[in-house]
């Protein structure tokens, strides 16, 4: 089958997570990504584990792609960068805003030479504004949305999130936003420039906060394990020390769950009687049905639970989510074996197509593995690459 992208030519400008991690989107969709890198390299080359001299987070986010590394402050690496962007359909870059400007590969000059280009540019702060030449790194974007605000127990340092949740909302949105132009030069025969920013995208995602603050007037607090608008809904210790995570949304599953535990009385308690009336009363609800949950064995509740129809799950570290037998089943993790024979393990893109998993045609590119093969595209022969290389403005 033909995959979606097929066709499209992305020019990637990336660095670590948020750029790449689009372009991996897109290339897993069928997309020709060229990721042009400066002569050292995408800094995420050097991320831990390095296994077999190689970055196993690079392999992961840059898997699809080619990689040709020019020195685009040369005059040369720029001219042959601005004609590889003469045949493209889109570009992201996540560089700090005015960086690519500075280079002559800003919105403004691509569209003298490409007017329909897609243009999405990912940053921490946007395009605009006061903050824009700030750096904004992951963590700090979640310290500065508002995301760690609402996080841990209350009055107490909030952790921080287990995943590198900013550049992957960023990732996402950048994305959409991609996908969304390519659509427009193709319907309507016109380009777009897309401002991406991490900290907007992250303050967006918070639906349930921002959506109370903002019709209430009320700043959202830290809830510890608990949920913002439900309960019981949140994680629960066991006989065994695991722990569980159960929700009961809805009056069906809050009497189910109640009759399991054997605390009928609270499922005709007048206190407990509405999704509403139960949150009102959290603090009388939830230590009860804690303290019940002690009883049981991780394993027996949750397969009582699953068998009521009530959303529940063990915590799972991941080894356990990777092995489980439903990621086997749906062949979550793949195997690819690289150029020198060795099997390399990752995730597979979570999106079938037609029920079939979307195929991962190769790992991620040396640096400037593909050089060659793209400056030919516009003239470069041998003997003139041979030159470019030895006067350091490609590899």
């Amino acid at each position: 089958m033909t995959r979606p992208l097929e066709g499209i030519r992305v020019i990637e400008f990336g660095n670590f997570i948020a750029g790449p991690f689009c372009g991996m989107l897109l290339a897993d969709m069928g997309a020709e990504v060229i990721k042009i890198e400066p002569l050292t390299g995408d800094l995420a080359r050097a991320i831990p584990p390095i296994i077999d001299g190689k970055s196993a987070a690079f392999i992961t986010l840059n898997r699809n792609k080619k990689s040709l590394a020019l020195d685009l402050k040369s005059t040369h690496g720029r001219s042959l960068a601005l004609e590889i962007l003469k045949t493209a359909n889109a570009i992201i870059e996540n560089n700090r805003p005015g960086v690519m400007q500075r280079l002559g590969l800003g919105e403004g000059d691509i569209k003298k030479i490409n007017n329909k280009i897609v243009y999405t540019s990912v940053s921490g702060f946007g395009q605009t504004g006061e903050l824009k030449n700030r750096a904004g790194i992951n963590l700090i974007i979640e310290a500065l949305s508002g995301t760690l605000s609402v996080m841990g127990e209350k009055g107490e340092i909030p952790p921080r999130p287990g995943l590198q949740t900013a550049d992957i909302l960023g990732a996402m949105f950048a994305t959409y936003s991609t996908l969304s132009g390519l659509i427009g030069q193709i319907k309507h025969n016109q380009g777009m420039h897309a401002d991406v920013s991490l900290i907007e995208a992250s303050i967006a995602s918070a639906v349930w906060e921002t959506t109370e603050y903002l019709s209430s007037g009320i700043i959202p607090e830290q809830l510890g394990h608990s949920h913002r608008a439900s309960a019981p809904y949140q994680l629960f210790e066991t006989n065994d020390k695991r722990y569980i995570a159960i929700g009961a949304p809805s009056d069906a599953h809050f009497k189910k769950l109640m009759d399991i535990l054997d605390l009928n009385d609270l499922s005709e308690n007048p206190k407990f009687i509405s999704y509403s009336s139960r949150k009102e009363n959290e603090k009388d609800l939830v230590p009860v049905v804690a303290n019940k949950i002690k009883d049981w064995d991780s394993s027996d509740l949750e397969i009582k639970l699953t068998e009521a129809g009530i959303p529940c799950g063990c915590v799972r570290n991941y080894k356990e989510a990777l092995n489980n037998p439903h990621s086997i089943q749906r062949q979550l993790v793949t195997e690819i074996t690289d150029d020198q024979g060795i099997q390399i393990k990752t995730i597979r893109n979570p999106v079938l197509i037609n029920n079939k998993p979307i195929k991962i045609d190769s790992l991620a590119p040396e640096l400037g593995e593909h050089s060659f093969e793209i400056l030919s595209q516009v003239g470069v022969d041998k003997n003139v690459f041979n030159k470019l290389v030895s006067d350091g403005i490609a590899i």
